[in-house]
């Protein structure tokens, strides 16, 4: 089995692929303080649970090196790591090494995507970024935009040619919630949830309505800005914890995939087989 793994700021985003199958994903919070065993530990023992719920028993044990698998096992073959969180790419390492005995495939220059990347320094592309363009292109064609809606909202454009052009980047739904709460001091923390309509009755949902239908709008306005300079009405998928919160009331974005970014590591996994 694949394990595949995305090492955000907030979010580490962990997948287990057996094929082109995702037998199980889980989230666990980022913590650049938890050393490898700890995080080791810790994935040994989601591995563990899913090992019992598949084959319906207490016994689920996890293997270490890659050998056929046994009932009540599941063994990794094999790791691929996105980060951009660098002190932690260097803790997922040693962990893959410790734990599973594998030295993980990570996600960076010289690594095959299958895209051309057209910008001024590529090395400056965000690992998830990349990841994520991988899988839109592959799974839904191209020209496309990805819109990761995570801790930072970002958009990525991919032309009909598999080109990375670049994209945009600008403060997550979440952090704009928490800064409006902190700098204005009679306003209340609200949960991001969309209030019964776009006019306010109260504070809670004036701020509801400026943080669900405001920044919908102006995901939506960048998109359209985007797609006029890419000179095309590319797809549009939306990605990231906080895409269903933004894409049901987006007149622009038709698609939604919470896992694109783990399918984009298998992808890249496969691409970078050496019989590939």
């Amino acid at each position: 089995m694949l394990l595949v793994m995305d090492v955000g700021n907030t979010e580490i985003v962990l997948g287990l692929f057996k094929g082109k199958e995702l037998v199980a994903d889980w989230k666990i919070a980022t913590d650049q303080n938890k050393t490898p065993d700890e995080y080791g530990i810790m994935i040994q023992a989601l591995l563990r649970n899913c090992a019992r719920q598949r084959q319906g028993t207490r016994r689920g044990s996890v293997g270490l090196n890659p050998e056929a698998e046994r009932p009540g096992e599941l063994v990794i073959e094999a790791i691929i790591l996105s980060s951009v969180v660098p002190t932690l790419t260097k803790t997922f390492t040693t962990m893959s090494r410790t734990y599973f005995g594998i030295d993980p495939l990570v996600v960076g220059p010289g690594i095959r995507t299958g895209l051309s990347i057209v910008f001024e320094n590529p090395k400056e592309v965000g690992a998830d970024r990349v990841v994520n363009a991988v899988a839109a292109v592959n799974l839904y064609g191209a020209p496309v935009i990805v819109v990761d809606f995570g801790t930072a909202t970002t958009f990525c454009a991919i032309n009909e040619k598999r080109e990375y052009l670049g994209g945009a980047i600008f403060p997550g739904l979440e952090i704009a919630a928490e800064a409006l709460f902190l700098r204005a001091s009679k306003l209340p923390r609200v949960g991001l949830e969309p209030p019964p309509r776009v006019i306010g009755k109260n504070t809670v949902n004036s701020i509801q309505s400026g943080l669900i239908y405001g920044y919908t709008d102006l995901v939506d306005g960048l998109i359209q800005r985007i797609a006029a300079e890419m000179r095309c009405e590319p797809e549009v998928i939306a990605t990231g914890g906080l895409s269903g919160i933004i894409a049901p009331y987006s007149r622009r974005i038709k698609l939604t995939n919470p896992v694109l970014t783990l399918e984009g590591l298998r992808i890249i996994y496969e691409l970078n087989m050496p019989d590939h």
